[in-house]
């Protein structure tokens, strides 16, 4: 009974001087890698920019750094600020996301993000902005013009600042109605762009066709583009494609279409449509 007392001791001095040797260790390997990190430099640094814009490339943020902060290549890690380098980045207008970390290399690590467009505005005094997937202003640049949807027309709302949010409901609607069908096979191709008219009524420039599609707002924009489609496959074809010069499915029930030369109008009730 005693052997097993002693030897049940002895094991827990073991045991004891064993946890005291294992944090001893850390402590010093922690000491050791403080101690690197001050005194180690950079040795390089890697820009990586992501998304399917491209107003901005690896140069340009490499300049952004270096024009802020100084050359980060060389200097002692410790003496590189990347929250703010990362802060920095991210005021941006062009800029979504960014990330700035160090690899235990030494590599200076930076990751940025773009915002994805989705319109280009050009309002009624020829003032120009795009619209972010967030419902954001950018600012045009000449460096890069992506191929995105461009309305025009009777459109007041203009550009103040980079990152304000969309004001007015017809530019949420410009955007709705770009998003609603950009997935879309017919609508992604058909529509060329899109004008507000007189009326502050949308238009829809079509791709075929010499007529304007008039759908007034981007309210119950299923129901309105499979009245167009209706036209498409059932009217057009016996008309011709430039009968008319204006087809409206902004009101409910009924296709009116506007000839051209005579001003005669046709309204043309949906039953008849898909006859």
């Amino acid at each position: 009974m005693l052997n097993k007392i002693r030897n049940i001791q002895w094991r827990q001095v073991g045991y004891f001087f064993l946890g005291i040797a294992s944090l001893v260790g850390v402590g010093m390997l922690m000491s050791l890698v403080t101690k690197k990190d001050q005194v180690q430099v950079c040795t390089s640094l890697k820009v990586l920019v992501e998304g399917k814009e491209t107003f901005i490339d690896q140069q340009d943020i490499s300049s952004m750094i270096q024009d802020k902060f100084g050359r980060v290549v060389g200097r002692n890690l410790n003496e590189i600020p990347l929250q703010k380098i990362e802060n920095e980045l991210k005021k941006s207008p062009y800029v979504s996301e960014a990330d700035v970390h160090m690899d235990m290399d030494g590599t200076m690590q930076v990751q940025v993000l773009q915002r994805e467009v989705v319109l280009r505005v050009i309002n009624q005094m020829g003032q120009e902005y795009y619209v972010d997937s967030k419902n954001q202003k950018i600012p045009v640049t000449l460096k890069y013009v992506p191929h995105v949807m461009v309305a025009n027309g009777n459109i007041k709302e203009g550009y103040k600042k980079a990152l304000e949010p969309v004001q007015s409901s017809l530019v949420k609607d410009l955007v709705n109605v770009v998003e609603h069908t950009k997935n879309d096979d017919l609508w992604s191709n058909q529509i060329v762009q899109l004008f507000v008219n007189s009326d502050r009524d949308i238009e829809i420039v079509p791709r075929v066709g010499e007529q304007s599609l008039i759908i007034g707002s981007a309210d119950s924009l299923d129901y309105k583009l499979n009245r167009l489609t209706t036209f498409y496959k059932h009217i057009m074809p016996r008309v011709g494609t430039g009968a008319y010069s204006k087809v409206n499915v902004k009101y409910g029930g009924q296709i009116i279409c506007e000839r051209n030369g005579d001003w005669f109008i046709d309204s043309l009730q949906m039953k008849m449509n898909k006859k």
